[in-house]
């Protein structure tokens, strides 16, 4: 019996490098802002839209998805924006999270009245202000709260998704819905960088959405851009389609590291006639990205409630890439919409799945070791050593000698 338990979690010093802003308000937040917005939500009490909306178990995807309708459409404001920043820092950092990577999508929280900058602005003014909130009252025993953004692009869009995205289609006319998108991304792509080069605490870049007929090599300008301005990547891959999604995020949009990566192990998936030996294929690629520490983000409640396949976490491939050798840290997705946590994710490998203590230190750490820290690499190494170092101290208290 492992001698891991959630109070040693808590205590330890965690990551979350896939967490989604608009996946993540407090569903009381999310309340008052839609009541002060005038948003119709189906209930305006707590149990209700866990009833309703936000599940602890959904049918399919599309259901998972639902939810998102009504937290984008309360993140139209910057204060809402700034005000969910701060209180997903401030989730995060009382169960021991130390370091945060908050992805979103500006271009789904564009008005007519506002413009990519001025979004991305808003989320920094919340996180940094938790940031100097946290910081000044942590021991000298702890590490400091730090964090850095990801702005996320979309493999396809609505115009009911923003009036962004409305006006941009309107103004495609007929051309072809691919190109739009492109150019949605690439656009995206350039404000990062000019918004990273003034200084704002941009590390990424990220793909987001439906797989399945929507791949990421029609994205590949915006990540070549990114590429070639020193951008780190990161690509939602393998997530709802087969291995050459992952080989295509790597290949042609150079990503540093895979969003789910859930169907990398599996054969069945691939799509492509061309390969002819998926056995090897599935190898070459594993080992490829074990070699490269290409580190996958998995999200282990998020995949159980969006593949109806996996029934439990025994089903997931976690363990696979874990005895294969690959670089894997644990992240929540989406905290509010999957009802999850750091804490909670790392004790659902515990409880299920065959993990030595050094393999569970291996997944915490990868989390500090494989983040787009936005400092230097001396300042992002001794910030990785004094997280080693109070995980070791940790450890050593509640599990005793290695």
């Amino acid at each position: 019996m492992s001698k891991i338990t959630e109070q040693f979690i808590r205590k330890i010093p965690k990551t979350d490098l896939h967490v989604h802003l608009d996946g993540s308000l407090r569903l009381t937040s999310l309340i008052e802002m839609a009541q002060s917005e005038g948003i119709a939500l189906p209930s305006y009490s707590e149990a209700g839209l866990i009833e309703l909306v936000f599940k602890k178990r959904y049918a399919d995807l599309s259901e998972y998805l639902a939810g998102f309708a009504y937290t984008v459409a309360t993140l139209q404001t910057t204060e809402n924006l700034e005000r969910a920043a701060y209180e997903l820092a401030e989730d995060s950092f009382k169960e021991g999270v130390r370091y945060i990577e908050v992805r979103f999508a500006p271009q789904l929280h564009i008005t007519h009245a506002t413009e990519i900058g001025a979004i991305v602005r808003a989320v920094h003014t919340g996180l940094e202000r938790a940031k100097k909130a946290f910081n000044i009252a942590t021991p000298e025993n702890d590490i400091p709260f730090e964090y850095g953004m990801i702005l996320c692009a979309l493999r396809r869009f609505n115009r009911q998704m923003s009036s962004y995205y409305e006006r941009l289609l309107n103004r495609s006319g007929k051309t072809q819905p691919r190109y739009t998108y492109a150019r949605a991304s690439l656009a995206l792509a350039r404000e990062a960088v000019k918004l990273r080069d003034e200084g704002l605490p941009i590390v990424g870049f990220d793909l987001a959405g439906e797989e399945a007929g929507f791949p990421a090599i029609h994205h590949r300008d915006a990540f070549l851009y990114s590429h070639r301005h020193f951008l780190r990547k990161t690509v939602h891959a393998g997530e709802a389609y087969g291995p050459e999604s992952i080989f295509q995020a790597i290949t042609e949009c150079h990503a540093n590291r895979i969003g789910h990566g859930t169907f990398l192990f599996s054969e069945e998936a691939i799509k492509l006639k061309t390969i002819r030996d998926k056995t090897h294929y599935v190898k070459l690629l594993s080992e490829y990205i074990a070699n490269q520490r290409i580190t996958i983000e998995v999200c282990p409640t998020s995949n159980l409630q969006t593949i109806p396949e996996y029934t439990t976490i025994a089903d997931h491939p976690i363990q696979q890439m874990i005895d294969n050798g690959l670089s894997v840290c644990i992240s929540t997705d989406n905290r509010l919409i999957s009802h999850t946590s750091v804490t909670s994710e790392l004790k659902l490998l515990v409880d299920h799945l065959t993990l030595t203590d050094s393999q569970f230190r291996d997944l915490v750490l990868a989390g500090f070791k494989r983040s787009f820290f936005p400092e230097s690499f001396g300042q992002k190494r001794n910030y990785v050593r004094r997280a080693i170092k109070l995980y070791d101290h940790i450890a050593q208290q509640h599990l005793g000698p290695s």
